[in-house]
């Protein structure tokens, strides 16, 4: 795996980081094959029950590296737009898909592509010098990274038109009163929050999660009666796990209940 992103597991939790902090993070084609990859080797790793992503340097990330994006223009390279189908799409897949919590720690500006990787998160801890910006049309581009899925979804259809057509810097605190950011913290705190965060996931009830993500992902796009259904066939599975025995004798015991994963 390249040095642009660090892969690292601790007692369950996968601290995937991106390391290019001399560039903002932008994600060049090395660094976007390594976050791919990492974010696949955590979703397949059943010793991982949680993901924090995260990045080194004053930025998370501010999308495309539009140094290396012109010279493959220059090139006439195939490359171009092929990112999105190659890199992008199963980047926000294996965030979005992934039967485990994911959570943003957000130290910084994220821009295009890294405000789509934050939305996919399924939870943002945001330091309070963030700024958020969806920036496409600024170069003449449309939304990618599933921006145009997730941003109406959590901020609603207006509002993310708004942003998409006028793209500007949303500040953290802009961001925590839109439901973009879900935990606001002081930039010196960033760090030891999200992480306390993603340790509190990897230490919970992993398929119970995993049901809470799919019963989400299925209802944004079926009818209530579908999703009835869904819940049913999901609560069911959920209702056999063994964390959920561990968590009925546990609270038989008035303790707290040390779940396995399964």
């Amino acid at each position: 795996m390249a040095d642009t992103v660090l892969y690292e597991v601790t007692d369950g939790l996968a601290t995937v980081t991106l390391n290019r902090p001399d560039a903002m993070n932008a994600l060049s084609i090395e660094t976007k094959v390594a976050l791919r990859d990492a974010l696949r080797l955590a979703a397949d790793d059943s010793a991982v029950r949680a993901v924090l992503l995260t990045a080194t340097g004053r930025a998370f990330c501010v999308g495309q590296d539009l140094k290396e994006h012109v010279g493959l223009l220059a090139e006439g390279s195939d490359q171009v737009m092929s990112t999105v189908r190659e890199h992008y799409n199963p980047i926000v897949r294996a965030i979005t898909q992934m039967p485990k919590p994911v959570v943003a720690g957000v130290n910084g500006v994220a821009a295009g592509a890294g405000f789509g990787l934050a939305l996919a998160a399924d939870y943002r801890v945001v330091a309070d010098t963030a700024a958020f910006n969806t920036s496409f049309a600024g170069v003449a581009l449309t939304a990618d990274s599933g921006v145009s899925w997730t941003l109406p979804r959590v901020i609603g259809p207006s509002r993310a038109a708004d942003l998409l057509l006028f793209p500007r810097n949303v500040s953290a605190q802009d961001a925590y009163e839109l439901g973009i950011a879900n935990k606001l913290v002081p930039a010196a705190e960033l760090a030891a929050e999200a992480g306390r965060t993603a340790r509190a996931l990897a230490g919970g009830p992993t398929a119970a999660y995993a049901a809470i993500k799919a019963s989400l992902a299925f209802a944004a796009s079926h009818t209530l009666s579908e999703t009835l259904d869904k819940e049913d066939e999901l609560q069911t599975l959920a209702g056999a796990s063994e964390d959920h025995r561990i968590a009925v004798d546990a609270f038989l015991r008035k303790e707290k209940p040390e779940y396995l994963g399964r």
